[in-house]
């Protein structure tokens, strides 16, 4: 985490909650940029010996300015839909970096992604190849295409982020991939130069993805085709709780290192969570405090249209006082938000900081999954995302206003 207090207050990095919240309407999103740029650095060194392309998750945090400074650290981006892909290339990141992920591409979608020429399209089925190659001949281009195959995998992660099942969705089943294989000659505007997997996210062991590559070394070799890159997806997983297992990156990387040394290949990785999840905070006000026989319950600005994780996933992100007390409120507290439904609910504790109305919180760990999943509902304007970088506060998406929804 990016946080830290000082005295008894609430810092990022060396920028005081407080004053930030002096200038911002909360709820707001704030990301340190030095955090970022850690995990970034971190990730690309356990990798290092295989000079893997990292292409960033777009879909865990799609802000612009933050997606821009991530490509200046040399990242690419992994997208999966129009919107996402524009985005990418409003933030200066290369076609040529970029891959296009996801299940149920539009033709609009493919003939933007073709026009410009990315480094890869990631297909998810036949008919999707026929509809790349028929849009590619028009266009008389030869597309290049990975191809996502689905190993069958389970990893042991929440049922809602699981994508490596026989059941799941995504990719191609073995069968119908190396079918695919035997008659792609057929489809004279595409240039297959991909593999492509991902299994899940939030993953924090190395095992589902040790089974992966074994089952994926055994699909290459019967495919009987080179392919010119591994995508190996992302997933990893980070703590979200102090507890919480930690996935052995390291272990993996070699793991991968002894794969790509067999097939002589390029390795692509599209991690999200672990480049932005810890580096993202959601600060909220108190607007009431409110007692029952049982418990308080702490009302905040922030819902679960500001952040869906805990009504989505049942996700639990430690929330802590911006300014901390030597008091403490006796009891149970839980902490909610203002949104009509009984799932606009964030955590339970069992005694916690004393807090008064009109006093800030900080949501931890929301900097993946967090304004992504962010929604107009109950007509509440979208919260403002701010990154903190080399001591400045920058505006990397000013907060919506009511009348630009209504």
């Amino acid at each position: 985490m990016s946080l830290n207090y000082k005295g008894q207050n609430l810092f990022v990095d060396n920028t005081s909650i407080k004053s930030i919240a002096k200038n911002n309407i909360t709820p707001f999103y704030v990301y340190s940029y030095k955090k970022i740029r850690s995990n970034f650095e971190i990730f690309s060194n356990y990798f290092r010996r295989i000079n893997p392309l990292i292409c960033f998750s777009v879909k865990s945090n799609s802000n612009t300015s933050l997606i821009s400074e991530l490509g200046k650290l040399g990242s690419g981006a992994d997208v999966v839909s129009e919107g996402e892909l524009l985005k990418a290339l409003k933030a200066k990141i290369k076609p040529n970096k970029i891959v296009f992920s996801g299940v149920g591409k539009t033709e609009s979608e493919l003939r933007l992604a073709i026009k410009k020429r990315l480094l890869l399209i990631n297909i998810e089925s036949e008919s999707e190849a026929r509809l790349i190659n028929k849009i590619s001949k028009k266009m008389n281009q030869v597309t290049p295409i990975g191809i996502r195959v689905n190993p069958g995998v389970d990893a042991n992660t929440h049922s809602k982020i699981s994508t490596g099942k026989l059941n799941s969705k995504f990719g191609l089943p073995k069968s119908n991939f190396l079918r695919f294989c035997r008659n792609s000659r057929k489809f004279k505007n595409l240039k297959i130069k991909a593999i492509s997997v991902h299994i899940g996210s939030q993953i924090t062991s190395v095992g589902p993805y040790r089974k992966t590559l074994n089952i994926l070394y055994k699909i290459i070799r019967s495919s009987k085709i080179n392919f010119e890159y591994v995508d190996l997806g992302g997933g990893f997983g980070i703590p979200y709780q102090n507890k919480e297992k930690r996935i052995n990156i390291g272990n993996y990387s070699r793991l991968v290192k002894k794969f790509q040394k067999k097939l002589n290949c390029k390795i692509i990785f599209e991690p999200g969570r672990f480049i932005v999840g810890n580096a993202g905070t959601l600060i909220s006000k108190i607007i009431f405090i409110k007692q029952n026989r049982k418990k308080y319950f702490v009302i905040m600005d922030a819902g679960m249209n500001d952040f869906m994780r805990p009504a989505l996933y049942s996700a639990r992100h430690n929330i802590i006082p911006v300014s901390k007390s030597k008091k403490r409120i006796v009891g149970n507290v839980e902490f909610v938000g203002p949104i009509c439904e009984s799932t606009d609910t964030f955590l339970k504790y069992k005694n916690f900081s004393f807090l008064n109305e009109n006093d800030l919180v900080a949501i931890t760990n929301v900097g993946a999954y967090g304004s992504t999943l962010s929604s107009n509902y109950n007509t509440k304007p979208l919260a403002s995302e701010i990154i903190v970088k080399n001591g400045k506060v920058n505006i990397a998406r000013r907060r919506q206003k009511v009348s630009e929804i209504v």
